[in-house]
């Protein structure tokens, strides 16, 4: 399973009841943390996140509405026992910052932090179920995208058609990864005769703060879903440009071009009380578009 949820969807200011940006990405049994705007704390324990079970943060850039509740969280998961490892993906500056906050608070933290500055486009993290890759993105500091992908295996046992060929149950994880199973007499199992294809992991793809460019469709084509940064609407396009964000029309163009299954759009500027508009318009260009709207979760 894959699916987001989102803890904060405004972009510099709060407003309206709306929280500056924070993501949680759910990749079955892993939470990701990605950005961690004002507020994110408050917005975990509203939500009933089990923040324990959060072991990778992920910070797209340095702009103080996508990390200023940062030292905040990781104080408080001090304060409340954490003693496994967090890990930390960020613009390099980051981690000096961290140290001096803890510093100038005399504040130890109970587990390790492991600080992993974004140098390169490419895979960040890489486990047996998932991949997170980054990218750039094109602000007015340095900041960076960042793709999700589930993987799976292969192949699907069935075990009908496994227990009819006396495959053992010990050996399924095997036939998963396109594995033969030899019998006890020397005979060979094919694994075709007891598995079938596999659905493809799921992807998901998070362009943060940038201007509309078109060399970050390379880097999210075909994902199952993107969010897109959505700070105006198509009026203020020159606006947008000159801030370095992006509008509704722009962000649905991105989407169209890299053949992504589903948009979902945020970071709206604080000018904007209600938010119907930037659906509106983003869906004249890319029908199967959704606000990103705090508390929903999107599975993907």
């Amino acid at each position: 399973m894959l699916a987001v949820t989102i803890l904060g969807n405004n972009s510099a200011l709060p407003a309206f009841d709306r929280h500056p940006t924070s993501q949680l990405i759910t990749m079955d049994e892993h939470l990701f943390l990605l950005d961690c705007g004002e507020g994110t704390q408050m917005q975990i324990a509203k939500y009933k996140i089990r923040r324990s079970k959060i072991n990778h943060i992920f910070i797209s850039h340095l702009h103080g509405d996508h990390y200023f509740g940062l030292i905040g969280l990781i104080t408080s998961m001090g304060l409340l026992g954490r003693v496994q490892p967090m890990h930390i993906y960020a613009p390099a500056p980051l981690k000096e910052m961290i140290s001096l906050q803890l510093k100038v608070a005399d504040t130890n933290l109970p587990f390790p932090l492991h600080f992993h500055p974004l140098q390169e486009e490419g895979v960040i993290v890489v486990d047996q179920k998932f991949e997170v890759s980054c990218f750039r993105v094109y602000h007015r500091i340095e900041c960076w995208g960042f793709k999700f992908r589930q993987i799976k295996a292969p192949r699907k046992v069935s075990p009908e058609r496994a227990r009819e060929h006396e495959v053992p149950s010990s050996f399924f994880e095997r036939l998963k990864w396109g594995e033969d199973y030899i019998t006890k007499q020397g005979d060979i199992v094919k694994n075709e005769w007891v598995t079938d294809a596999s659905s493809k992991g799921k992807s998901y793809a998070y362009s943060a703060d940038t201007i509309y460019d078109e060399r970050i469709v390379d880097h999210v084509s075909g994902v199952d879903m993107l969010y897109h940064e959505t700070t105006y609407l198509k009026d203020l396009e020159e606006r947008a440009t000159k801030r370095f964000h992006c509008t509704t029309a722009q962000a649905a163009t991105i989407a169209k071009k890299a053949g992504v299954k589903k948009l979902i759009i945020g970071h709206f500027s604080s000018k904007y009380e209600t938010l119907d508009q930037f659906e509106t318009e983003a869906k004249e260009v890319f029908p199967n578009t959704e606000l990103a709207l705090e508390g929903v979760t999107y599975r993907i």
